[in-house]
């Protein structure tokens, strides 16, 4: 049986899915340094990563909207983009929700 956890505290998640084209250290270093930073200095409170085969999922979490939109438009991570879209990712989608309720054991 899960346990219902409820909180007065806003929460939203980032779903990015991709399709995988080419990755590489840069690729690598380049998503260690910008986790860190989303961690460090945006709010990021948590972010899992998953591969199976040439198919990503990101789920990254954040207490708003506007702290989702100051890390999209921050310089290191436009430049992220751009080389996900030139050279990392054949195709991605990007999914904003807010968590309604939340239920762990």
């Amino acid at each position: 049986m899960a346990l219902l956890m409820c909180s007065s505290t806003t929460t939203y998640v980032v779903i990015f899915k991709a399709k995988v084209a080419q990755l590489d250290t840069q690729y690598s270093e380049m998503a260690a340094r910008l986790r860190k930073l989303a961690f460090d200095k945006f709010g990021c409170s948590e972010f899992i990563s998953l591969n199976e085969g040439d198919f990503e999922v990101a789920l990254s979490y954040w207490p708003s909207l506007e702290h989702i939109q100051a890390w999209k438009k921050h310089s290191d991570h436009l430049i992220a983009q751009a080389m996900g879209q030139e050279k990392w990712y054949a195709s991605y989608t990007v999914e904003i929700a807010q968590i309604l309720r939340q239920y762990s054991k």
